[in-house]
């Protein structure tokens, strides 16, 4: 299956997903999980029957590993924002990104309220709603179609998740409530960097949707503490740092070093790019 096979398999699974939050109930909880909605579970529900009869497998926020065996596999946040989605704040998504035996290979992250589509495939570059996204030429900026020139943190605009201890030195800051939102707002252009300032950093199906979106719009990318933002283990959390130019994801990079510590399986000791 091609990358555009697997986006056409997305798009059938994010509509899904769409009609199940379309029934939202509100602040009903399963009880099974902590802060797990019901309609959580019927995105996840909707998605995974799409996506398991197009013979993937599955690594879900919701319900964990499915069909292992399968070569290819999809991981999924049905609702990332789910909180936001539950108060009626318009800033929630649905993620799925491709993983095969080489990385990162196809995504999708889809804007549940409006549905503005990210959409990226493995060295073929991103769009948003079909439009490309890349950096401007040199002199040339094009309103929102990809990776601003931004160079300082202390111009910057970002995008957080939870507050660090002190002022890290941006102009203005939005704490908005989906990372893969977030993310995909870096390539766009809306945002100029996005730290994430969680003590225990994300996980995999939060974010790997948005950083294959980042890297093939051409945002500079990296995490917190130095390590690869696609672990061996998919279980694991990792804390990404983007920014829209490599100097001003240096800055970044170095203000969240200095506070927080890895997690114990955590490697290096910060500051330095790490590939998807």
């Amino acid at each position: 299956m091609d990358g555009d096979e697997i986006l056409a398999v997305f798009d059938r699974a994010a509509t899904g997903v769409a009609e199940a939050v379309a029934r939202i109930d509100g602040w009903k909880m399963t009880g099974d999980r902590e802060g797990q909605y019901s309609f959580d579970v019927a995105a996840d529900e909707a998605a995974r029957k799409v996506l398991a009869e197009a013979g993937f497998a599955v690594f879900s926020e919701e319900s964990g590993s499915h069909d292992t065996e399968r070569d290819m596999l999809v991981v999924l946040d049905p609702v990332d924002g789910s909180s936001n989605a539950a108060r009626g704040l318009p800033w929630y998504s649905t993620s799925m990104c491709a993983v095969d035996s080489e990385g990162l290979l196809a995504a999708l992250v889809q804007n549940l309220v409006n549905g503005k589509a990210y959409r990226a495939i493995r060295g073929r570059g991103a769009t948003v709603d079909g439009r490309p996204l890349a950096p401007a030429s040199e002199g040339y900026r094009r309103r929102r179609s990809g990776p601003t020139s931004q160079q300082s943190l202390g111009a910057a605009t970002v995008g957080l998740t939870y507050l660090p201890p002190r002022h890290l030195g941006w102009a203005q800051y939005r704490v908005l409530g989906s990372i893969a939102l977030d993310l995909c707002a870096v390539a766009e252009g809306v945002l100029d960097a996005y730290i994430d300032c969680t003590p225990e950093g994300h996980a995999t199906w939060d974010y790997l949707g948005g950083a294959l979106v980042c890297a093939e719009a051409g945002v500079a990318m990296g995490e917190a503490w130095g390590r690869t933002l696609l672990p061996g283990d998919l279980s694991e959390t990792r804390s990404p740092v983007v920014a829209a130019t490599p100097p001003l994801l240096a800055e970044v990079l170095a203000q969240r070093s200095t506070f927080g510590t890895p997690d114990p399986e955590g490697i290096g000791t910060g500051g330095s790019p790490s590939p998807v």
